[in-house]
């Protein structure tokens, strides 16, 4: 069990964990793939990108289809390096999930995120997904809402 699962059973929300094999990181687009492994539309999974803005670490969740638009999350933000990213979270990319980081850091979602039921994140290792109500995902991260995604 990994700490993204063990988050979710501790806050006793509703969720569902997915399976998948076959995809492998640095093959193309892995958060559409992995999408496509799940049988669901890419709008519907969710990549958790870790970003520096002003120097100090924060996760942005974004739709798989989609980028993050570092305009949009702040001054001099760009994206934090892997080892960096794995370091912060206790993660590895591939499996970062926004949920049971090992250093909780700000969170801010993509507002496309109503527009779902659910919505799938990483599960906290590669071939694995957790799915859930995107107001739990909010409510677990302290996440804030905004158009972040272009």
């Amino acid at each position: 069990m990994t700490p993204a699962v063990e988050a979710a059973k501790r806050a006793g929300i509703a969720f569902e964990l997915r399976e998948y094999s076959g995809v492998e990181v640095g093959e193309g687009d892995y958060a559409t793939a992995v999408a496509a492994a799940l049988g669901r539309p890419p709008a519907q999974l969710y990549k958790t990108l870790v970003a520096k803005i002003d120097g100090e670490l924060a996760v942005f969740v974004v739709p798989a289809d989609r980028q993050l638009d570092l305009r949009a999350a702040g001054k001099r933000a760009e994206l934090a390096g892997k080892a960096e990213a794995e370091r912060a979270t206790g993660y590895v990319v591939g499996g970062i999930s926004p949920l049971g980081q090992r250093k909780r850091l700000p969170a801010t979602v993509d507002a496309s995120v109503y527009e779902w039921e659910t919505i799938l994140v990483s599960a906290g290792r590669r071939g694995l997904q957790i799915e859930l109500a995107p107001a739990d995902l909010i409510a677990l991260t302290g996440a804030r809402v905004a158009e972040i995604a272009r």
